[in-house]
């Protein structure tokens, strides 16, 4: 089994509020263990960020977040030092209060 560590990066997310946008989606031959997600509002006013593991493979979807606020000029760093297990196709999803006012990166390793 190789383990391959990554990064994954997003701009200005989701398109819409109310439609979340999916920052990951775990290969049909990957087990994906999640190390740290940074969320950061790009908005000139406050907005909540709402995380989510989508599953098929599992008991459908966990909220991972739900409606968080990140002030003006803030980040908000989720799931550092707690390990996600994420199990092939599994995604992890986010939305937000205001279209595309989250920017993010997302720190993953890779098991094939």
């Amino acid at each position: 089994m190789a383990n391959t560590f990554k990064t994954v990066t997003f701009a200005a997310e989701p398109n819409a509020s109310g439609t979340p946008y999916v920052i990951y989606t775990a290969n049909s031959s990957t087990t994906t263990i999640v190390l740290g997600l940074i969320l950061t509002n790009i908005h000139t006013a406050q907005v909540t960020a709402t995380l989510r593991l989508v599953s098929d493979t599992a008991n459908g979807t966990a909220v991972l977040l739900n409606a968080a606020p990140i002030p003006v000029g803030s980040s908000l760093e989720l799931l550092a030092g707690n390990k996600v297990v994420l199990e092939t196709t599994d995604q992890l999803t986010i939305d937000c209060s205001v279209a595309d006012k989250l920017s993010g990166a997302l720190s993953i390793m890779e098991i094939t």
